[in-house]
């Protein structure tokens, strides 16, 4: 399996609301995820607002990862103004500590 990185940024417009009304969802699919997800949270403004979402998941291949991006309930409910996904190597660090 090859490791992707989604890099999500909301719509300006009303991502905030949609992604409050989404949430639920979202973290139900995410954590339904099991071990094909490596690692998620939100993005951050500087004063702490979430503005985005980054995943780093494992998938077959480029079109396997953005046909499972396009199944986060985020994607789906037009919370994203921006979506991309990247394949990325995971060269340093444990990931997240216990």
């Amino acid at each position: 399996m090859r490791l992707f990185c989604f890099h999500n940024l909301d719509n300006e417009t009303n991502g905030a609301e949609l992604r409050a009304a989404t949430r639920p969802a979202h973290l139900e699919w995410a954590a339904g995820l099991g071990d094909q997800l490596r690692m998620a949270g939100p993005l951050l403004s500087e004063d702490g607002a979430m503005i985005g979402s980054v995943f780093l998941v494992e998938a077959d291949d480029l079109a396997s990862a953005k046909a499972l991006a396009e199944q986060d309930p985020y994607n789906k409910a037009g919370v994203f103004d921006r979506v991309d996904v990247r394949e990325t190597k995971w060269l340093i660090g444990q990931g997240k500590r216990a």
